[in-house]
C-alpha cells in the first residue's frame, strides 16, 4: 500500500451486511427480509458500502425511498433494487413494507460448475438499478427468496463444515440472479458478449479490481494474477467494457473519490491519502482529468444540488 503522511479520514462505513463490519474473504450467501433489519433501526438504513459484496433488495409490496450514490427515487412494490459492489446505497422503508435482502459474493456465485452464472452475474450487476417485473415475475421471485430464506434457515440449524454445505440455497440463490438478469436483458448492454472462458476470467478480472484498485496496481500485474498477458487482459476488457485496463481502473478510483467527496466529511488531502494518492495535489489533478472539476468544486457543487 502508498505510505500515508497523514491520521486516516474518517471512513464511509463499510459492511459485509447491514452494521456488521468485516473484509470479505470467503464466499457469501445472506438473505434476510426487509423488515427483519430495517425495524431495529427506525425503518431507516443509513448511507454505506459493501465492498466485493452483490445485493439485491426486492420490495415485493409497500414504498421506499432508495438512494444510490448521488441519486434518489422514491419507488414502490413489485421492484428490485441491483447494487453493485462499491455502490453506497442508503433506503428509507415504510413499515408496511415488504420484501427480502439477498446479499451474495461473486465466489460464491461463480464458484464450481455454475454454468452461465458468470455472465448472469455480469448482466444484472454492470450497473445500479431499479428493475419492474412484467407479468407473473413478482410471485417467482417471491416465491424463490421466500425458499431461500426457508432453505437458508434450516442449512444454519443444521451445523456442517464448509466444504460439505447444503447446496440448495446456492441453487435458489443462482435462480434468483438468473431471473433478475433475464429482466435485465430487456435493456442489454451493447458491444460483442465474450465466450464462456472469457467471462469467468472477467468476473475473476472485476473482483481484483475491486481488491486492489486503491493499492494502484499496474496493469501488468492484474494480469499476472489472471494468467494472462497484459496484452490479451486488455483485449478481454475492451470487449467488455469499451476501455482499456487502465482506463476501468481509473474510472473505478474516480468513482470512488467523487462517492466520498459527498459522503465523508473530510479534508480532501485524507481522501487522497485514503485513496492511495501519495501527493493530494497529484490526487487534485487526476480528478479534474477525469470528472472536469477540482474535488472541492466537485462537492461544492453536490452541496448546492
Amino acid at each position: 500500500m502508498p505510505s500515508r503522511r497523514s491520521p486516516p479520514a474518517p471512513e464511509l462505513p463499510t459492511f459485509s451486511l447491514y452494521g456488521e463490519a468485516s473484509a470479505v474473504q470467503r464466499p457469501v450467501l445472506h438473505v434476510e427480509s426487509i423488515q427483519s433489519r430495517s425495524s431495529r433501526h427506525a425503518w431507516e438504513i443509513e448511507a454505506h458500502v459493501h465492498r466485493g459484496l452483490h445485493q439485491i433488495v426486492w420490495l415485493a409490496s409497500g414504498p421506499g425511498e432508495v438512494f444510490l450514490d448521488e441519486s434518489r427515487t422514491d419507488c414502490a412494490g413489485p421492484m428490485a433494487v441491483v447494487i453493485p459492489p462499491g455502490v453506497v446505497h442508503a433506503f428509507r422503508f415504510d413499515p408496511t413494507t415488504d420484501g427480502h435482502v439477498l446479499t451474495l459474493s461473486a465466489a460464491a456465485l461463480t464458484e464450481g460448475e455454475a454454468v452461465g452464472a458468470g455472465d448472469a452475474l455480469q448482466t444484472l450487476f454492470a450497473a445500479p438499478r431499479l428493475l419492474a417485473p412484467e407479468g407473473d415475475d413478482a410471485e417467482r421471485l417471491s416465491r424463490l427468496l421466500t425458499a431461500l430464506m426457508h432453505e437458508s434457515a434450516a442449512a444454519d440449524r443444521d451445523p456442517h463444515p464448509a466444504h460439505a454445505a447444503p447446496p440448495v440455497p446456492l441453487w435458489l440463490a443462482r435462480s434468483v440472479v438468473w431471473l433478475l438478469a433475464q429482466w435485465a436483458h430487456r435493456a442489454p448492454l451493447n458491444g460483442p458478449r465474450p465466450s464462456g472462458g472469457q467471462r469467468a476470467l472477467y468476473t475473476r478480472w472485476v473482483v481484483l479490481v475491486e481488491a486492489h484498485y486503491r493499492d494502484h496496481w499496474p496493469v501488468s500485474r492484474y494480469a499476472e494474477r489472471l494468467g494472462l498477458s497484459e496484452e490479451r487482459l486488455n483485449r478481454m476488457v475492451k470487449a467488455e467494457t469499451d476501455l482499456t485496463a487502465q482506463a476501468v481502473l481509473h474510472a473505478r478510483l474516480a468513482r470512488e473519490a467523487c462517492r466520498r467527496l459527498v459522503h465523508v466529511a473530510a479534508p480532501v488531502s485524507h481522501l487522497a491519502f485514503e485513496l492511495g494518492f501519495e501527493d493530494p495535489a497529484y490526487f487534485c489533478r487526476f480528478f479534474k482529468r477525469h470528472t472536469g472539476f477540482s474535488p472541492r468544486a466537485y462537492r461544492s457543487h453536490m452541496q448546492t444540488r
